[in-house]
Parts: structure tokens; sequence; C-alpha cells
């Protein structure tokens, strides 16, 4: 018999839903499932059942899952972040560089061209869609991560200046950051000194409107904005008023919507920017594996809500903890252990916001003395889902 069952929202890469084995896996049999892989699905007003440990989102972006919600109710949020990153490099750059040519309204005009002298009508029209090249012209990328780093190493590759801004940077992406790429030193300066400008940071809260009508003020007239992040990453309504009154170039975005839409100097394409067989595949591979390894071992890896805790499980029995970041809970966890004679083999405990994760590896092998240990610890104060996880026959119970 299964241990647990995968619901799946939107279609998944079979390369992804294969990597959930028959032995240990069922999919798509039961409403109650102890896991959920999703891709654009909107989650925000599904129920999270009892029975529902983790929440896989099959791409970058997670603001189309209830995070908040998840996370109260004690259950992991993951996403893939990177999986789609070449994907999405690819098309900021095809599209930055498709406006700069023209090539967009050159091809509609020459697929529309009829009679006998094509040849001439081309030779004649063709200086309408003069275009130039971008060597030579600045770029600036707010936000390093996975794809704004690639995006600023291969523009730097076509020979554009490039000026990048990322106050987070990671340890990673500064070590791979091509040398000539310059770093400024407030996102003010990107704004002031860049031809085309284009933006890789996640949507939050605190980046929503990040780029206003204060942050367009300071862009050239002639600038052309790239948003392959989020449409709420740009407070759209000044940004149209902006092209309105010829104070910014042109506005390229991956998100079309009716404050944009039928606007002159704006470039819309449907979302594309994950939209290729690698990207889809990559993505739902790498968010099964992150799946598997917390419903069988208990590690969280590529968590949106929760931190990262992972540790290899050699011990007989694995419990795992979600609680509320509140004081005492490990002393009151380890107390109980202590108190039924249960011997602590390793234990790591992390908290990320409001939230705290903790892994115990103990030495008892009696599973119903334990599972008996868990019915008390869920009673304490800021407990929200604790598991039982066997690690021979990787059998997990779970309330």
């Amino acid at each position: 018999m299964s241990q647990f069952d995968i619901k799946t929202f939107n279609s998944i890469a079979i390369e992804g839903l294969q990597r959930f084995t028959k032995d240990k896996y069922t999919i798509n049999e039961t409403d109650d499932p102890e896991a959920i892989i999703l891709r654009s699905y909107n989650l925000h007003d599904e129920p999270i059942n009892d029975s529902l440990l983790a929440v896989g989102r099959a791409g970058a972006g997670f603001n189309n899952i209830p995070v908040d919600k998840l996370s109260e109710a004690g259950v992991i949020a993951f996403n893939a972040p990177g999986a789609n990153a070449n994907s999405v490099k690819e098309l900021v750059l095809t599209s930055l560089i498709s406006h700069a040519r023209n090539t967009l309204e050159a091809s509609q005009w020459a697929t529309e061209l009829t009679g006998d002298d094509i040849a001439t009508q081309v030779e004649d029209g063709k200086k309408k869609f003069k275009g130039h090249e971008i060597k030579g012209k600045t770029l600036g990328v707010i936000g390093l991560g996975q794809v704004g780093l690639l995006v600023a190493n291969d523009a730097e590759n076509l020979g554009m200046d490039v000026i990048g801004y990322d106050p987070y940077i990671s340890v990673d992406a500064a070590w791979n950051i091509n040398r000539s790429v310059t770093k400024a030193s407030s996102i003010d300066e990107v704004l002031q000194k860049a031809d085309y400008i284009t933006i890789h940071v996640p949507f939050l809260e605190s980046t929503k409107h990040m780029i206003d009508s204060t942050a367009i003020r300071q862009m050239k007239a002639t600038a052309v904005l790239l948003n392959f992040s989020r449409a709420e990453i740009v407070d759209e309504d000044a940004l149209v008023k902006a092209l309105n009154h010829n104070r910014l170039g042109h506005y390229i975005s991956d998100f079309p919507n009716e404050t944009v839409l039928g606007q002159d100097k704006v470039t819309l394409l449907p979302h594309l920017g994950a939209s290729t067989g690698e990207s889809e595949k990559n993505s739902a591979v790498m968010v099964a594996n992150e799946l598997k390894d917390y419903l069988e071992n208990g590690n969280i890896v590529n968590s949106v809500n929760y931190p990262r805790v992972s540790m290899t499980l050699s011990s007989p029995l694995r419990i795992a903890v979600c609680n509320r970041n509140i004081k005492n809970i490990i002393a009151s966890l380890t107390k109980l252990l202590s108190e039924e004679g249960l011997n602590i083999d390793r234990i790591i405990n992390k908290s990320r916001g409001d939230y705290a994760y903790t892994l115990v590896d103990i030495t008892e092998a009696d599973e119903e003395k334990v599972k008996d240990l868990i019915q008390e610890i869920e009673s304490k104060d800021g407990i929200l889902k604790v598991r039982l996880i066997k690690n021979l026959e990787h059998d997990a119970w779970y309330n």
C-alpha cells in the first residue's frame, strides 16, 4: 500500500511525476492528498485539509499559493528557483533585441505585402523599420538572482554595458557574475544610467510597485523597461501615464492585463517566460525531488515559508515538528523525550520569521511508544504539525 497521494493541478511534466514511484505514491486518487504539485493554478480558494503536508510550485513565483495560510497549518510550500532561469533569460534577451531591431512590426508588415513587385516594396519600405544595435548600450539589471545573473552575464557577452543592483546578492551569484558587470550602489543609479532596464525580483509586499512614478521619473525618456518578473512590481497606471507623456520610451511585459492592453509603446507577451519544454521538465523534476525528500525524510530545501533544514536520516525514527517561532519549544520538546526515556541521537532546529522547524532523530525503535508521545507534543502551545518518520522502511505516520 502506498504511503502518500499526490494531487496535481495543471499539467505537470511526466519527468517530474515519474519521480513518485508506485511503491510509495499514488497520483490523483484522493481529494485528501499529502502533497499538491501545481504550476499557475490559483490555490487561494482551495481548502487545506488536515492530511496536507506540502505544496510544490513547479516554478519560481508563488503568488498563486496562500503562503500565510499554509504556514499557519504547518504545511511546507516549495518552489523551483532557477529551474526556468535559462528559459526566462532567453526570452528577455530575445525581446530586447527584437525591440531594438523592430522585428515584430517589420515581420507583420512583410507578411501583409501584396502584388507583383514585392522585392521593390521591401527595398522601399524597410527603411521605416531601421533599428539600432544593442552593442554599447547600457542595460540595467535590478535583481541578480538566478535569472538576473544569467541576463547580466549574457548581455555583457553581447557587448552591452551592464550595471546591476541587488542588495541581497547571494554568495554564489557574487562569485559567478561577470567581472565586467558594474555593481550599482543604489537602484537610483541603475534607473538614471540605463538605456534598457530589466527587473528580476520576486513579488513581495516590499517589491509591490517598486517601479512607481518616482522611479520612472529617474529614467531616461528614451529608456525601455522590461518586466518578466510579475506585473505588480510595476505601477502600470503610472507607467501608462509616463508613456503617454513621452517620459518613457517603451514597456515590454510578459503579463498582459487591462491596464496596458491596447496602449502605444507597449509590447505584450502571453506569459511565455517559462513556457519551454525544458523549463517545465526542470521545474517539475526539481519540485518533485523536494517533495519526496520532505515526505520521506522530513528535509526542507527551497521552501518559501519555512527554513531550510536538512539532516541525513540514519536513526531508526525521526520526529519532524512545525511550530511557531516562540520561546521554550525546544526545551519543552527535549524535556518530553527525556521524561519518556527516549535517547536523542541528533537534533536540528531553525527558524524563519514567525515559524520554525525541528528534526529530532531518536534511537528508540518502539514506534507505538513514540506515537503516544507525539500526541502529547501536538497538545503543546505553538505546535502546528508533528510527523513520525521511520527510516528503514521509509514509512511515515502523521497527524
